[in-house]
C-alpha cells in the first residue's frame, strides 16, 4: 500500500544518527513520513546530499540539528527545487575558523588512537546543557548513537564539516518556509547566532527552546517537536 504522507527528511548532527529524532518521527508520525538517512558512510557534504538527494521523492520537506543543518543548506543549493521548507536546528552557516580545524583534527586523531570514549565525553561535555548533563538516560543515548557512528564514521562527518563552504551568501536566497530553531543554553551555536540566520533568511521564523542545549530534539523533544508542527502548517513552497 502506498504511503500517502508527504516526507520529511531529518539530518542528524554529529555523533548522532535517527534516534536524535526520535520524539519528533513518533509525535509527527500521522501527518508525515520522517526518514533520517545514514550520515556516517561519506567524508563530504556533497557526497552526503547526493546520497541524500538520490533517495528522496521529488519534493519533501528538509531539516537538519547542527551538521545536519550544514547538509541541509548543502542540499537546498544543489536542488532548491525539491525542498518544500526547511528547518536549521542549532545550526550555523558560517566556515570553519582554523582553530576550529585544528581541534577537529585533533579529535579525529585521539579516536583514531584507540581513545574514542574520551572523544565522545568531550564532546558531550558542550553539547549538552547544563541540567542535561546530569541526565543518565540522555548520556547512554549520546554514548549508544556514538557508538554506532564510531571512530571512522566521526572522522567522515568531521572531515564533511571542516570542508564545508560559508552558508551565508545562500541564506537571503532561500525561498521557502523557514524555521530556525536554537537552544537557549547552547554554547556551541547560541541564540545571538540563530538571530542572524533567521534575520537573514526571507520570512523565517526564528524559535529559541529557552532550556535546551545543543541536542535540543533529545532534550526538549516535545518542544521541538511542536516548533517543526508549526512549521509543518506553513503552506510550503
Amino acid at each position: 500500500m502506498t504511503d500517502a504522507r508527504p516526507t520529511l527528511i531529518l539530518l542528524s548532527g554529529l555523533l548522532c544518527d535517527h534516534r536524535l529524532w526520535r520524539g519528533q518521527a513518533l509525535a509527527l508520525a500521522e501527518r508525515v513520513r520522517v526518514v533520517c538517512p545514514d550520515l556516517a558512510r561519506d567524508d563530504s557534504l556533497g557526497a552526503m546530499a547526493e546520497r541524500v538527494l538520490a533517495a528522496a521523492p521529488p519534493r519533501f520537506s528538509l531539516g537538519g540539528q547542527s551538521m545536519g543543518g550544514y547538509l541541509a543548506l548543502e542540499i537546498y543549493r544543489r536542488a532548491p527545487q525539491r525542498v518544500e521548507r526547511l528547518a536549521l536546528v542549532c545550526s550555523n552557516a558560517h566556515a570553519d575558523a582554523e582553530a576550529q580545524r585544528q581541534r577537529r583534527l585533533d579529535a579525529i586523531a585521539l579516536a583514531r588512537a584507540g581513545r574514542f570514549g574520551q572523544v565522545v565525553a568531550a564532546q558531550a561535555a558542550v553539547l549538552f546543557s547544563p541540567a542535561a548533563q546530569e541526565d543518565s538516560a540522555l548520556a547512554a543515548l549520546f554514548r549508544a548513537m556514538a557508538d554506532t557512528i564510531g571512530p571512522e564514521g566521526f572522522a567522515h562527518q568531521q572531515q564533511a564539516i571542516m570542508g564545508r563552504i560559508d552558508s551565508t551568501p545562500t541564506l537571503p536566497t532561500i525561498a521557502c518556509p523557514t524555521l530556525v530553531l536554537g537552544g537557549g543554553l547552547d554554547r556551541l551555536t547560541p541564540p545571538e547566532l540563530q538571530q542572524a540566520i533567521a534575520a537573514a533568511i526571507p520570512g523565517a521564523v526564528l524559535e529559541i527552546v529557552a532550556d535546551a542545549g545543543h541536542l535540543a530534539p533529545i532534550e526538549r523533544p516535545e518542544a521541538v517537536a511542536a516548533a517543526l508542527a508549526r512549521w509543518l502548517d506553513r503552506p510550503a513552497a
